[in-house]
């Protein structure tokens, strides 16, 4: 099953740009990758027997002509995924303030990648996959930004298509002279291809985490504690209704064999014979559960560390906050598997 990689021209709000498709020749499944839009996955699809795309990642009906960049597909959050307290941290004896822009307008939020133009740097297909990168480099990207940040970053994620799942590799170069500090994540927003429900509520899901963060106003306290039964999905069960905005740690799925990485959710549906297995390797510790309020998909966020890691981290709490060295790289790696319901 060959693959290659095509590029089109697309629109979405006030951008234009290249969008890329890595598909299989047979026209089997598909992802489509916006640079111009954080390097959002923003569709990863299923051909369906009577022939349509079918969504493995929700992407919104308007987004074309309403864009925002951290509901659809599979926002990238860098260097810090969610909420940031007052948008202000302290690094190094210095404070650093950033635009306030979660929906209340107190806080910042998911960081500087998910808004802003990427830059392809390489893509190909072969017998086994088709690939994209992009590279986000605050010095060059986002100048403007530089103020705010304790140090530049030279930030690259490769997608990769496989015929039965879509992997995510990251790498982090600190190109100096000062340490950075740096988190990240994925918004990935998820359903079942070929479901047969217009909702999520009847989705099955597990997720391997035995404690979350307590949180007050969507801000944890530095507290980690047991999971309350409502929010408990360790052993899987219909989502119902359950409302979902939580930060979950302690990641208790077993390592899959061979590849470094632990299953940290799964999703399926009784009317689909496939399901979606979240892996993720050791680094990604955190896991963000999220059902918007359409409920047409569940967001299933794999975290190198929890929201406010930076100012969690200040008052000497294991939160996940990395710090890079000058010349210090750091990779880490997320999978999406498409596979059979075991029964």
């Amino acid at each position: 099953m060959p693959f290659e990689v095509r590029v089109s021209q697309g629109k979405a709000g006030d951008r234009s740009g290249d969008v890329y498709e890595l598909i299989d020749t047979a026209s089997t499944v598909r992802a489509e990758v916006w640079p111009q839009w954080g390097f959002n996955c923003l569709k990863w699809q299923r051909r369906e027997a009577d022939g349509h795309w079918s969504d493995i990642l929700f992407h919104m009906p308007d987004w074309e002509s309403n864009p925002v960049p951290t509901r659809s597909g599979h926002p990238i959050l860098f260097p810090f995924p969610g909420r940031l307290r007052d948008g202000r941290f302290t690094f190094e004896g210095k404070t650093y303030q950033l635009p306030l822009t979660d929906n209340t307008k107190l806080h910042a939020i998911h960081g500087f990648t998910p808004r802003h133009r990427w830059r392809v740097t390489d893509s190909n297909g072969d017998d086994e996959f088709a690939f994209v990168t992009g590279e986000f480099n605050l010095k060059k990207d986002l100048p403007e930004a530089l103020s705010q940040w304790p140090a530049d970053f030279v930030f690259s994620v490769t997608y990769r298509l496989y015929p039965n799942k879509l992997r995510v590799d990251a790498r982090v170069e600190n190109p100096g002279p000062g340490r950075l500090p740096f988190g990240l994540g994925y918004h990935g927003y998820f359903r079942l291809p070929g479901m047969n429900a217009p909702n999520i509520d009847t989705c099955v899901l597990q997720a391997n985490v035995r404690e979350r963060w307590e949180a007050e106003n969507n801000l944890p306290t530095g507290w980690r504690k047991e999971i309350p039964a409502e929010l408990n999905f360790q052993q899987p069960r219909p989502i119902g209704a359950t409302a979902l905005d939580h930060v979950f740690t302690g990641v208790t799925g077993p390592e899959m064999r061979n590849s470094g990485l632990a299953e940290l959710a799964n999703l399926a549906h009784p009317s689909t014979p496939t399901a979606v297995r979240i892996l993720a390797d050791k680094s990604f510790r955190e896991l963000v559960l999220f059902t918007p309020v359409h409920r047409q998909a569940i967001a299933i966020e794999p975290y190198s560390c929890s929201a406010d890691a930076a100012n969690l981290w200040s008052r000497g709490i294991d939160s996940g906050w990395r710090v890079l060295e000058p010349g210090g790289e750091w990779e880490g790696a997320v999978e999406y598997r498409l596979e059979p319901v075991v029964v």
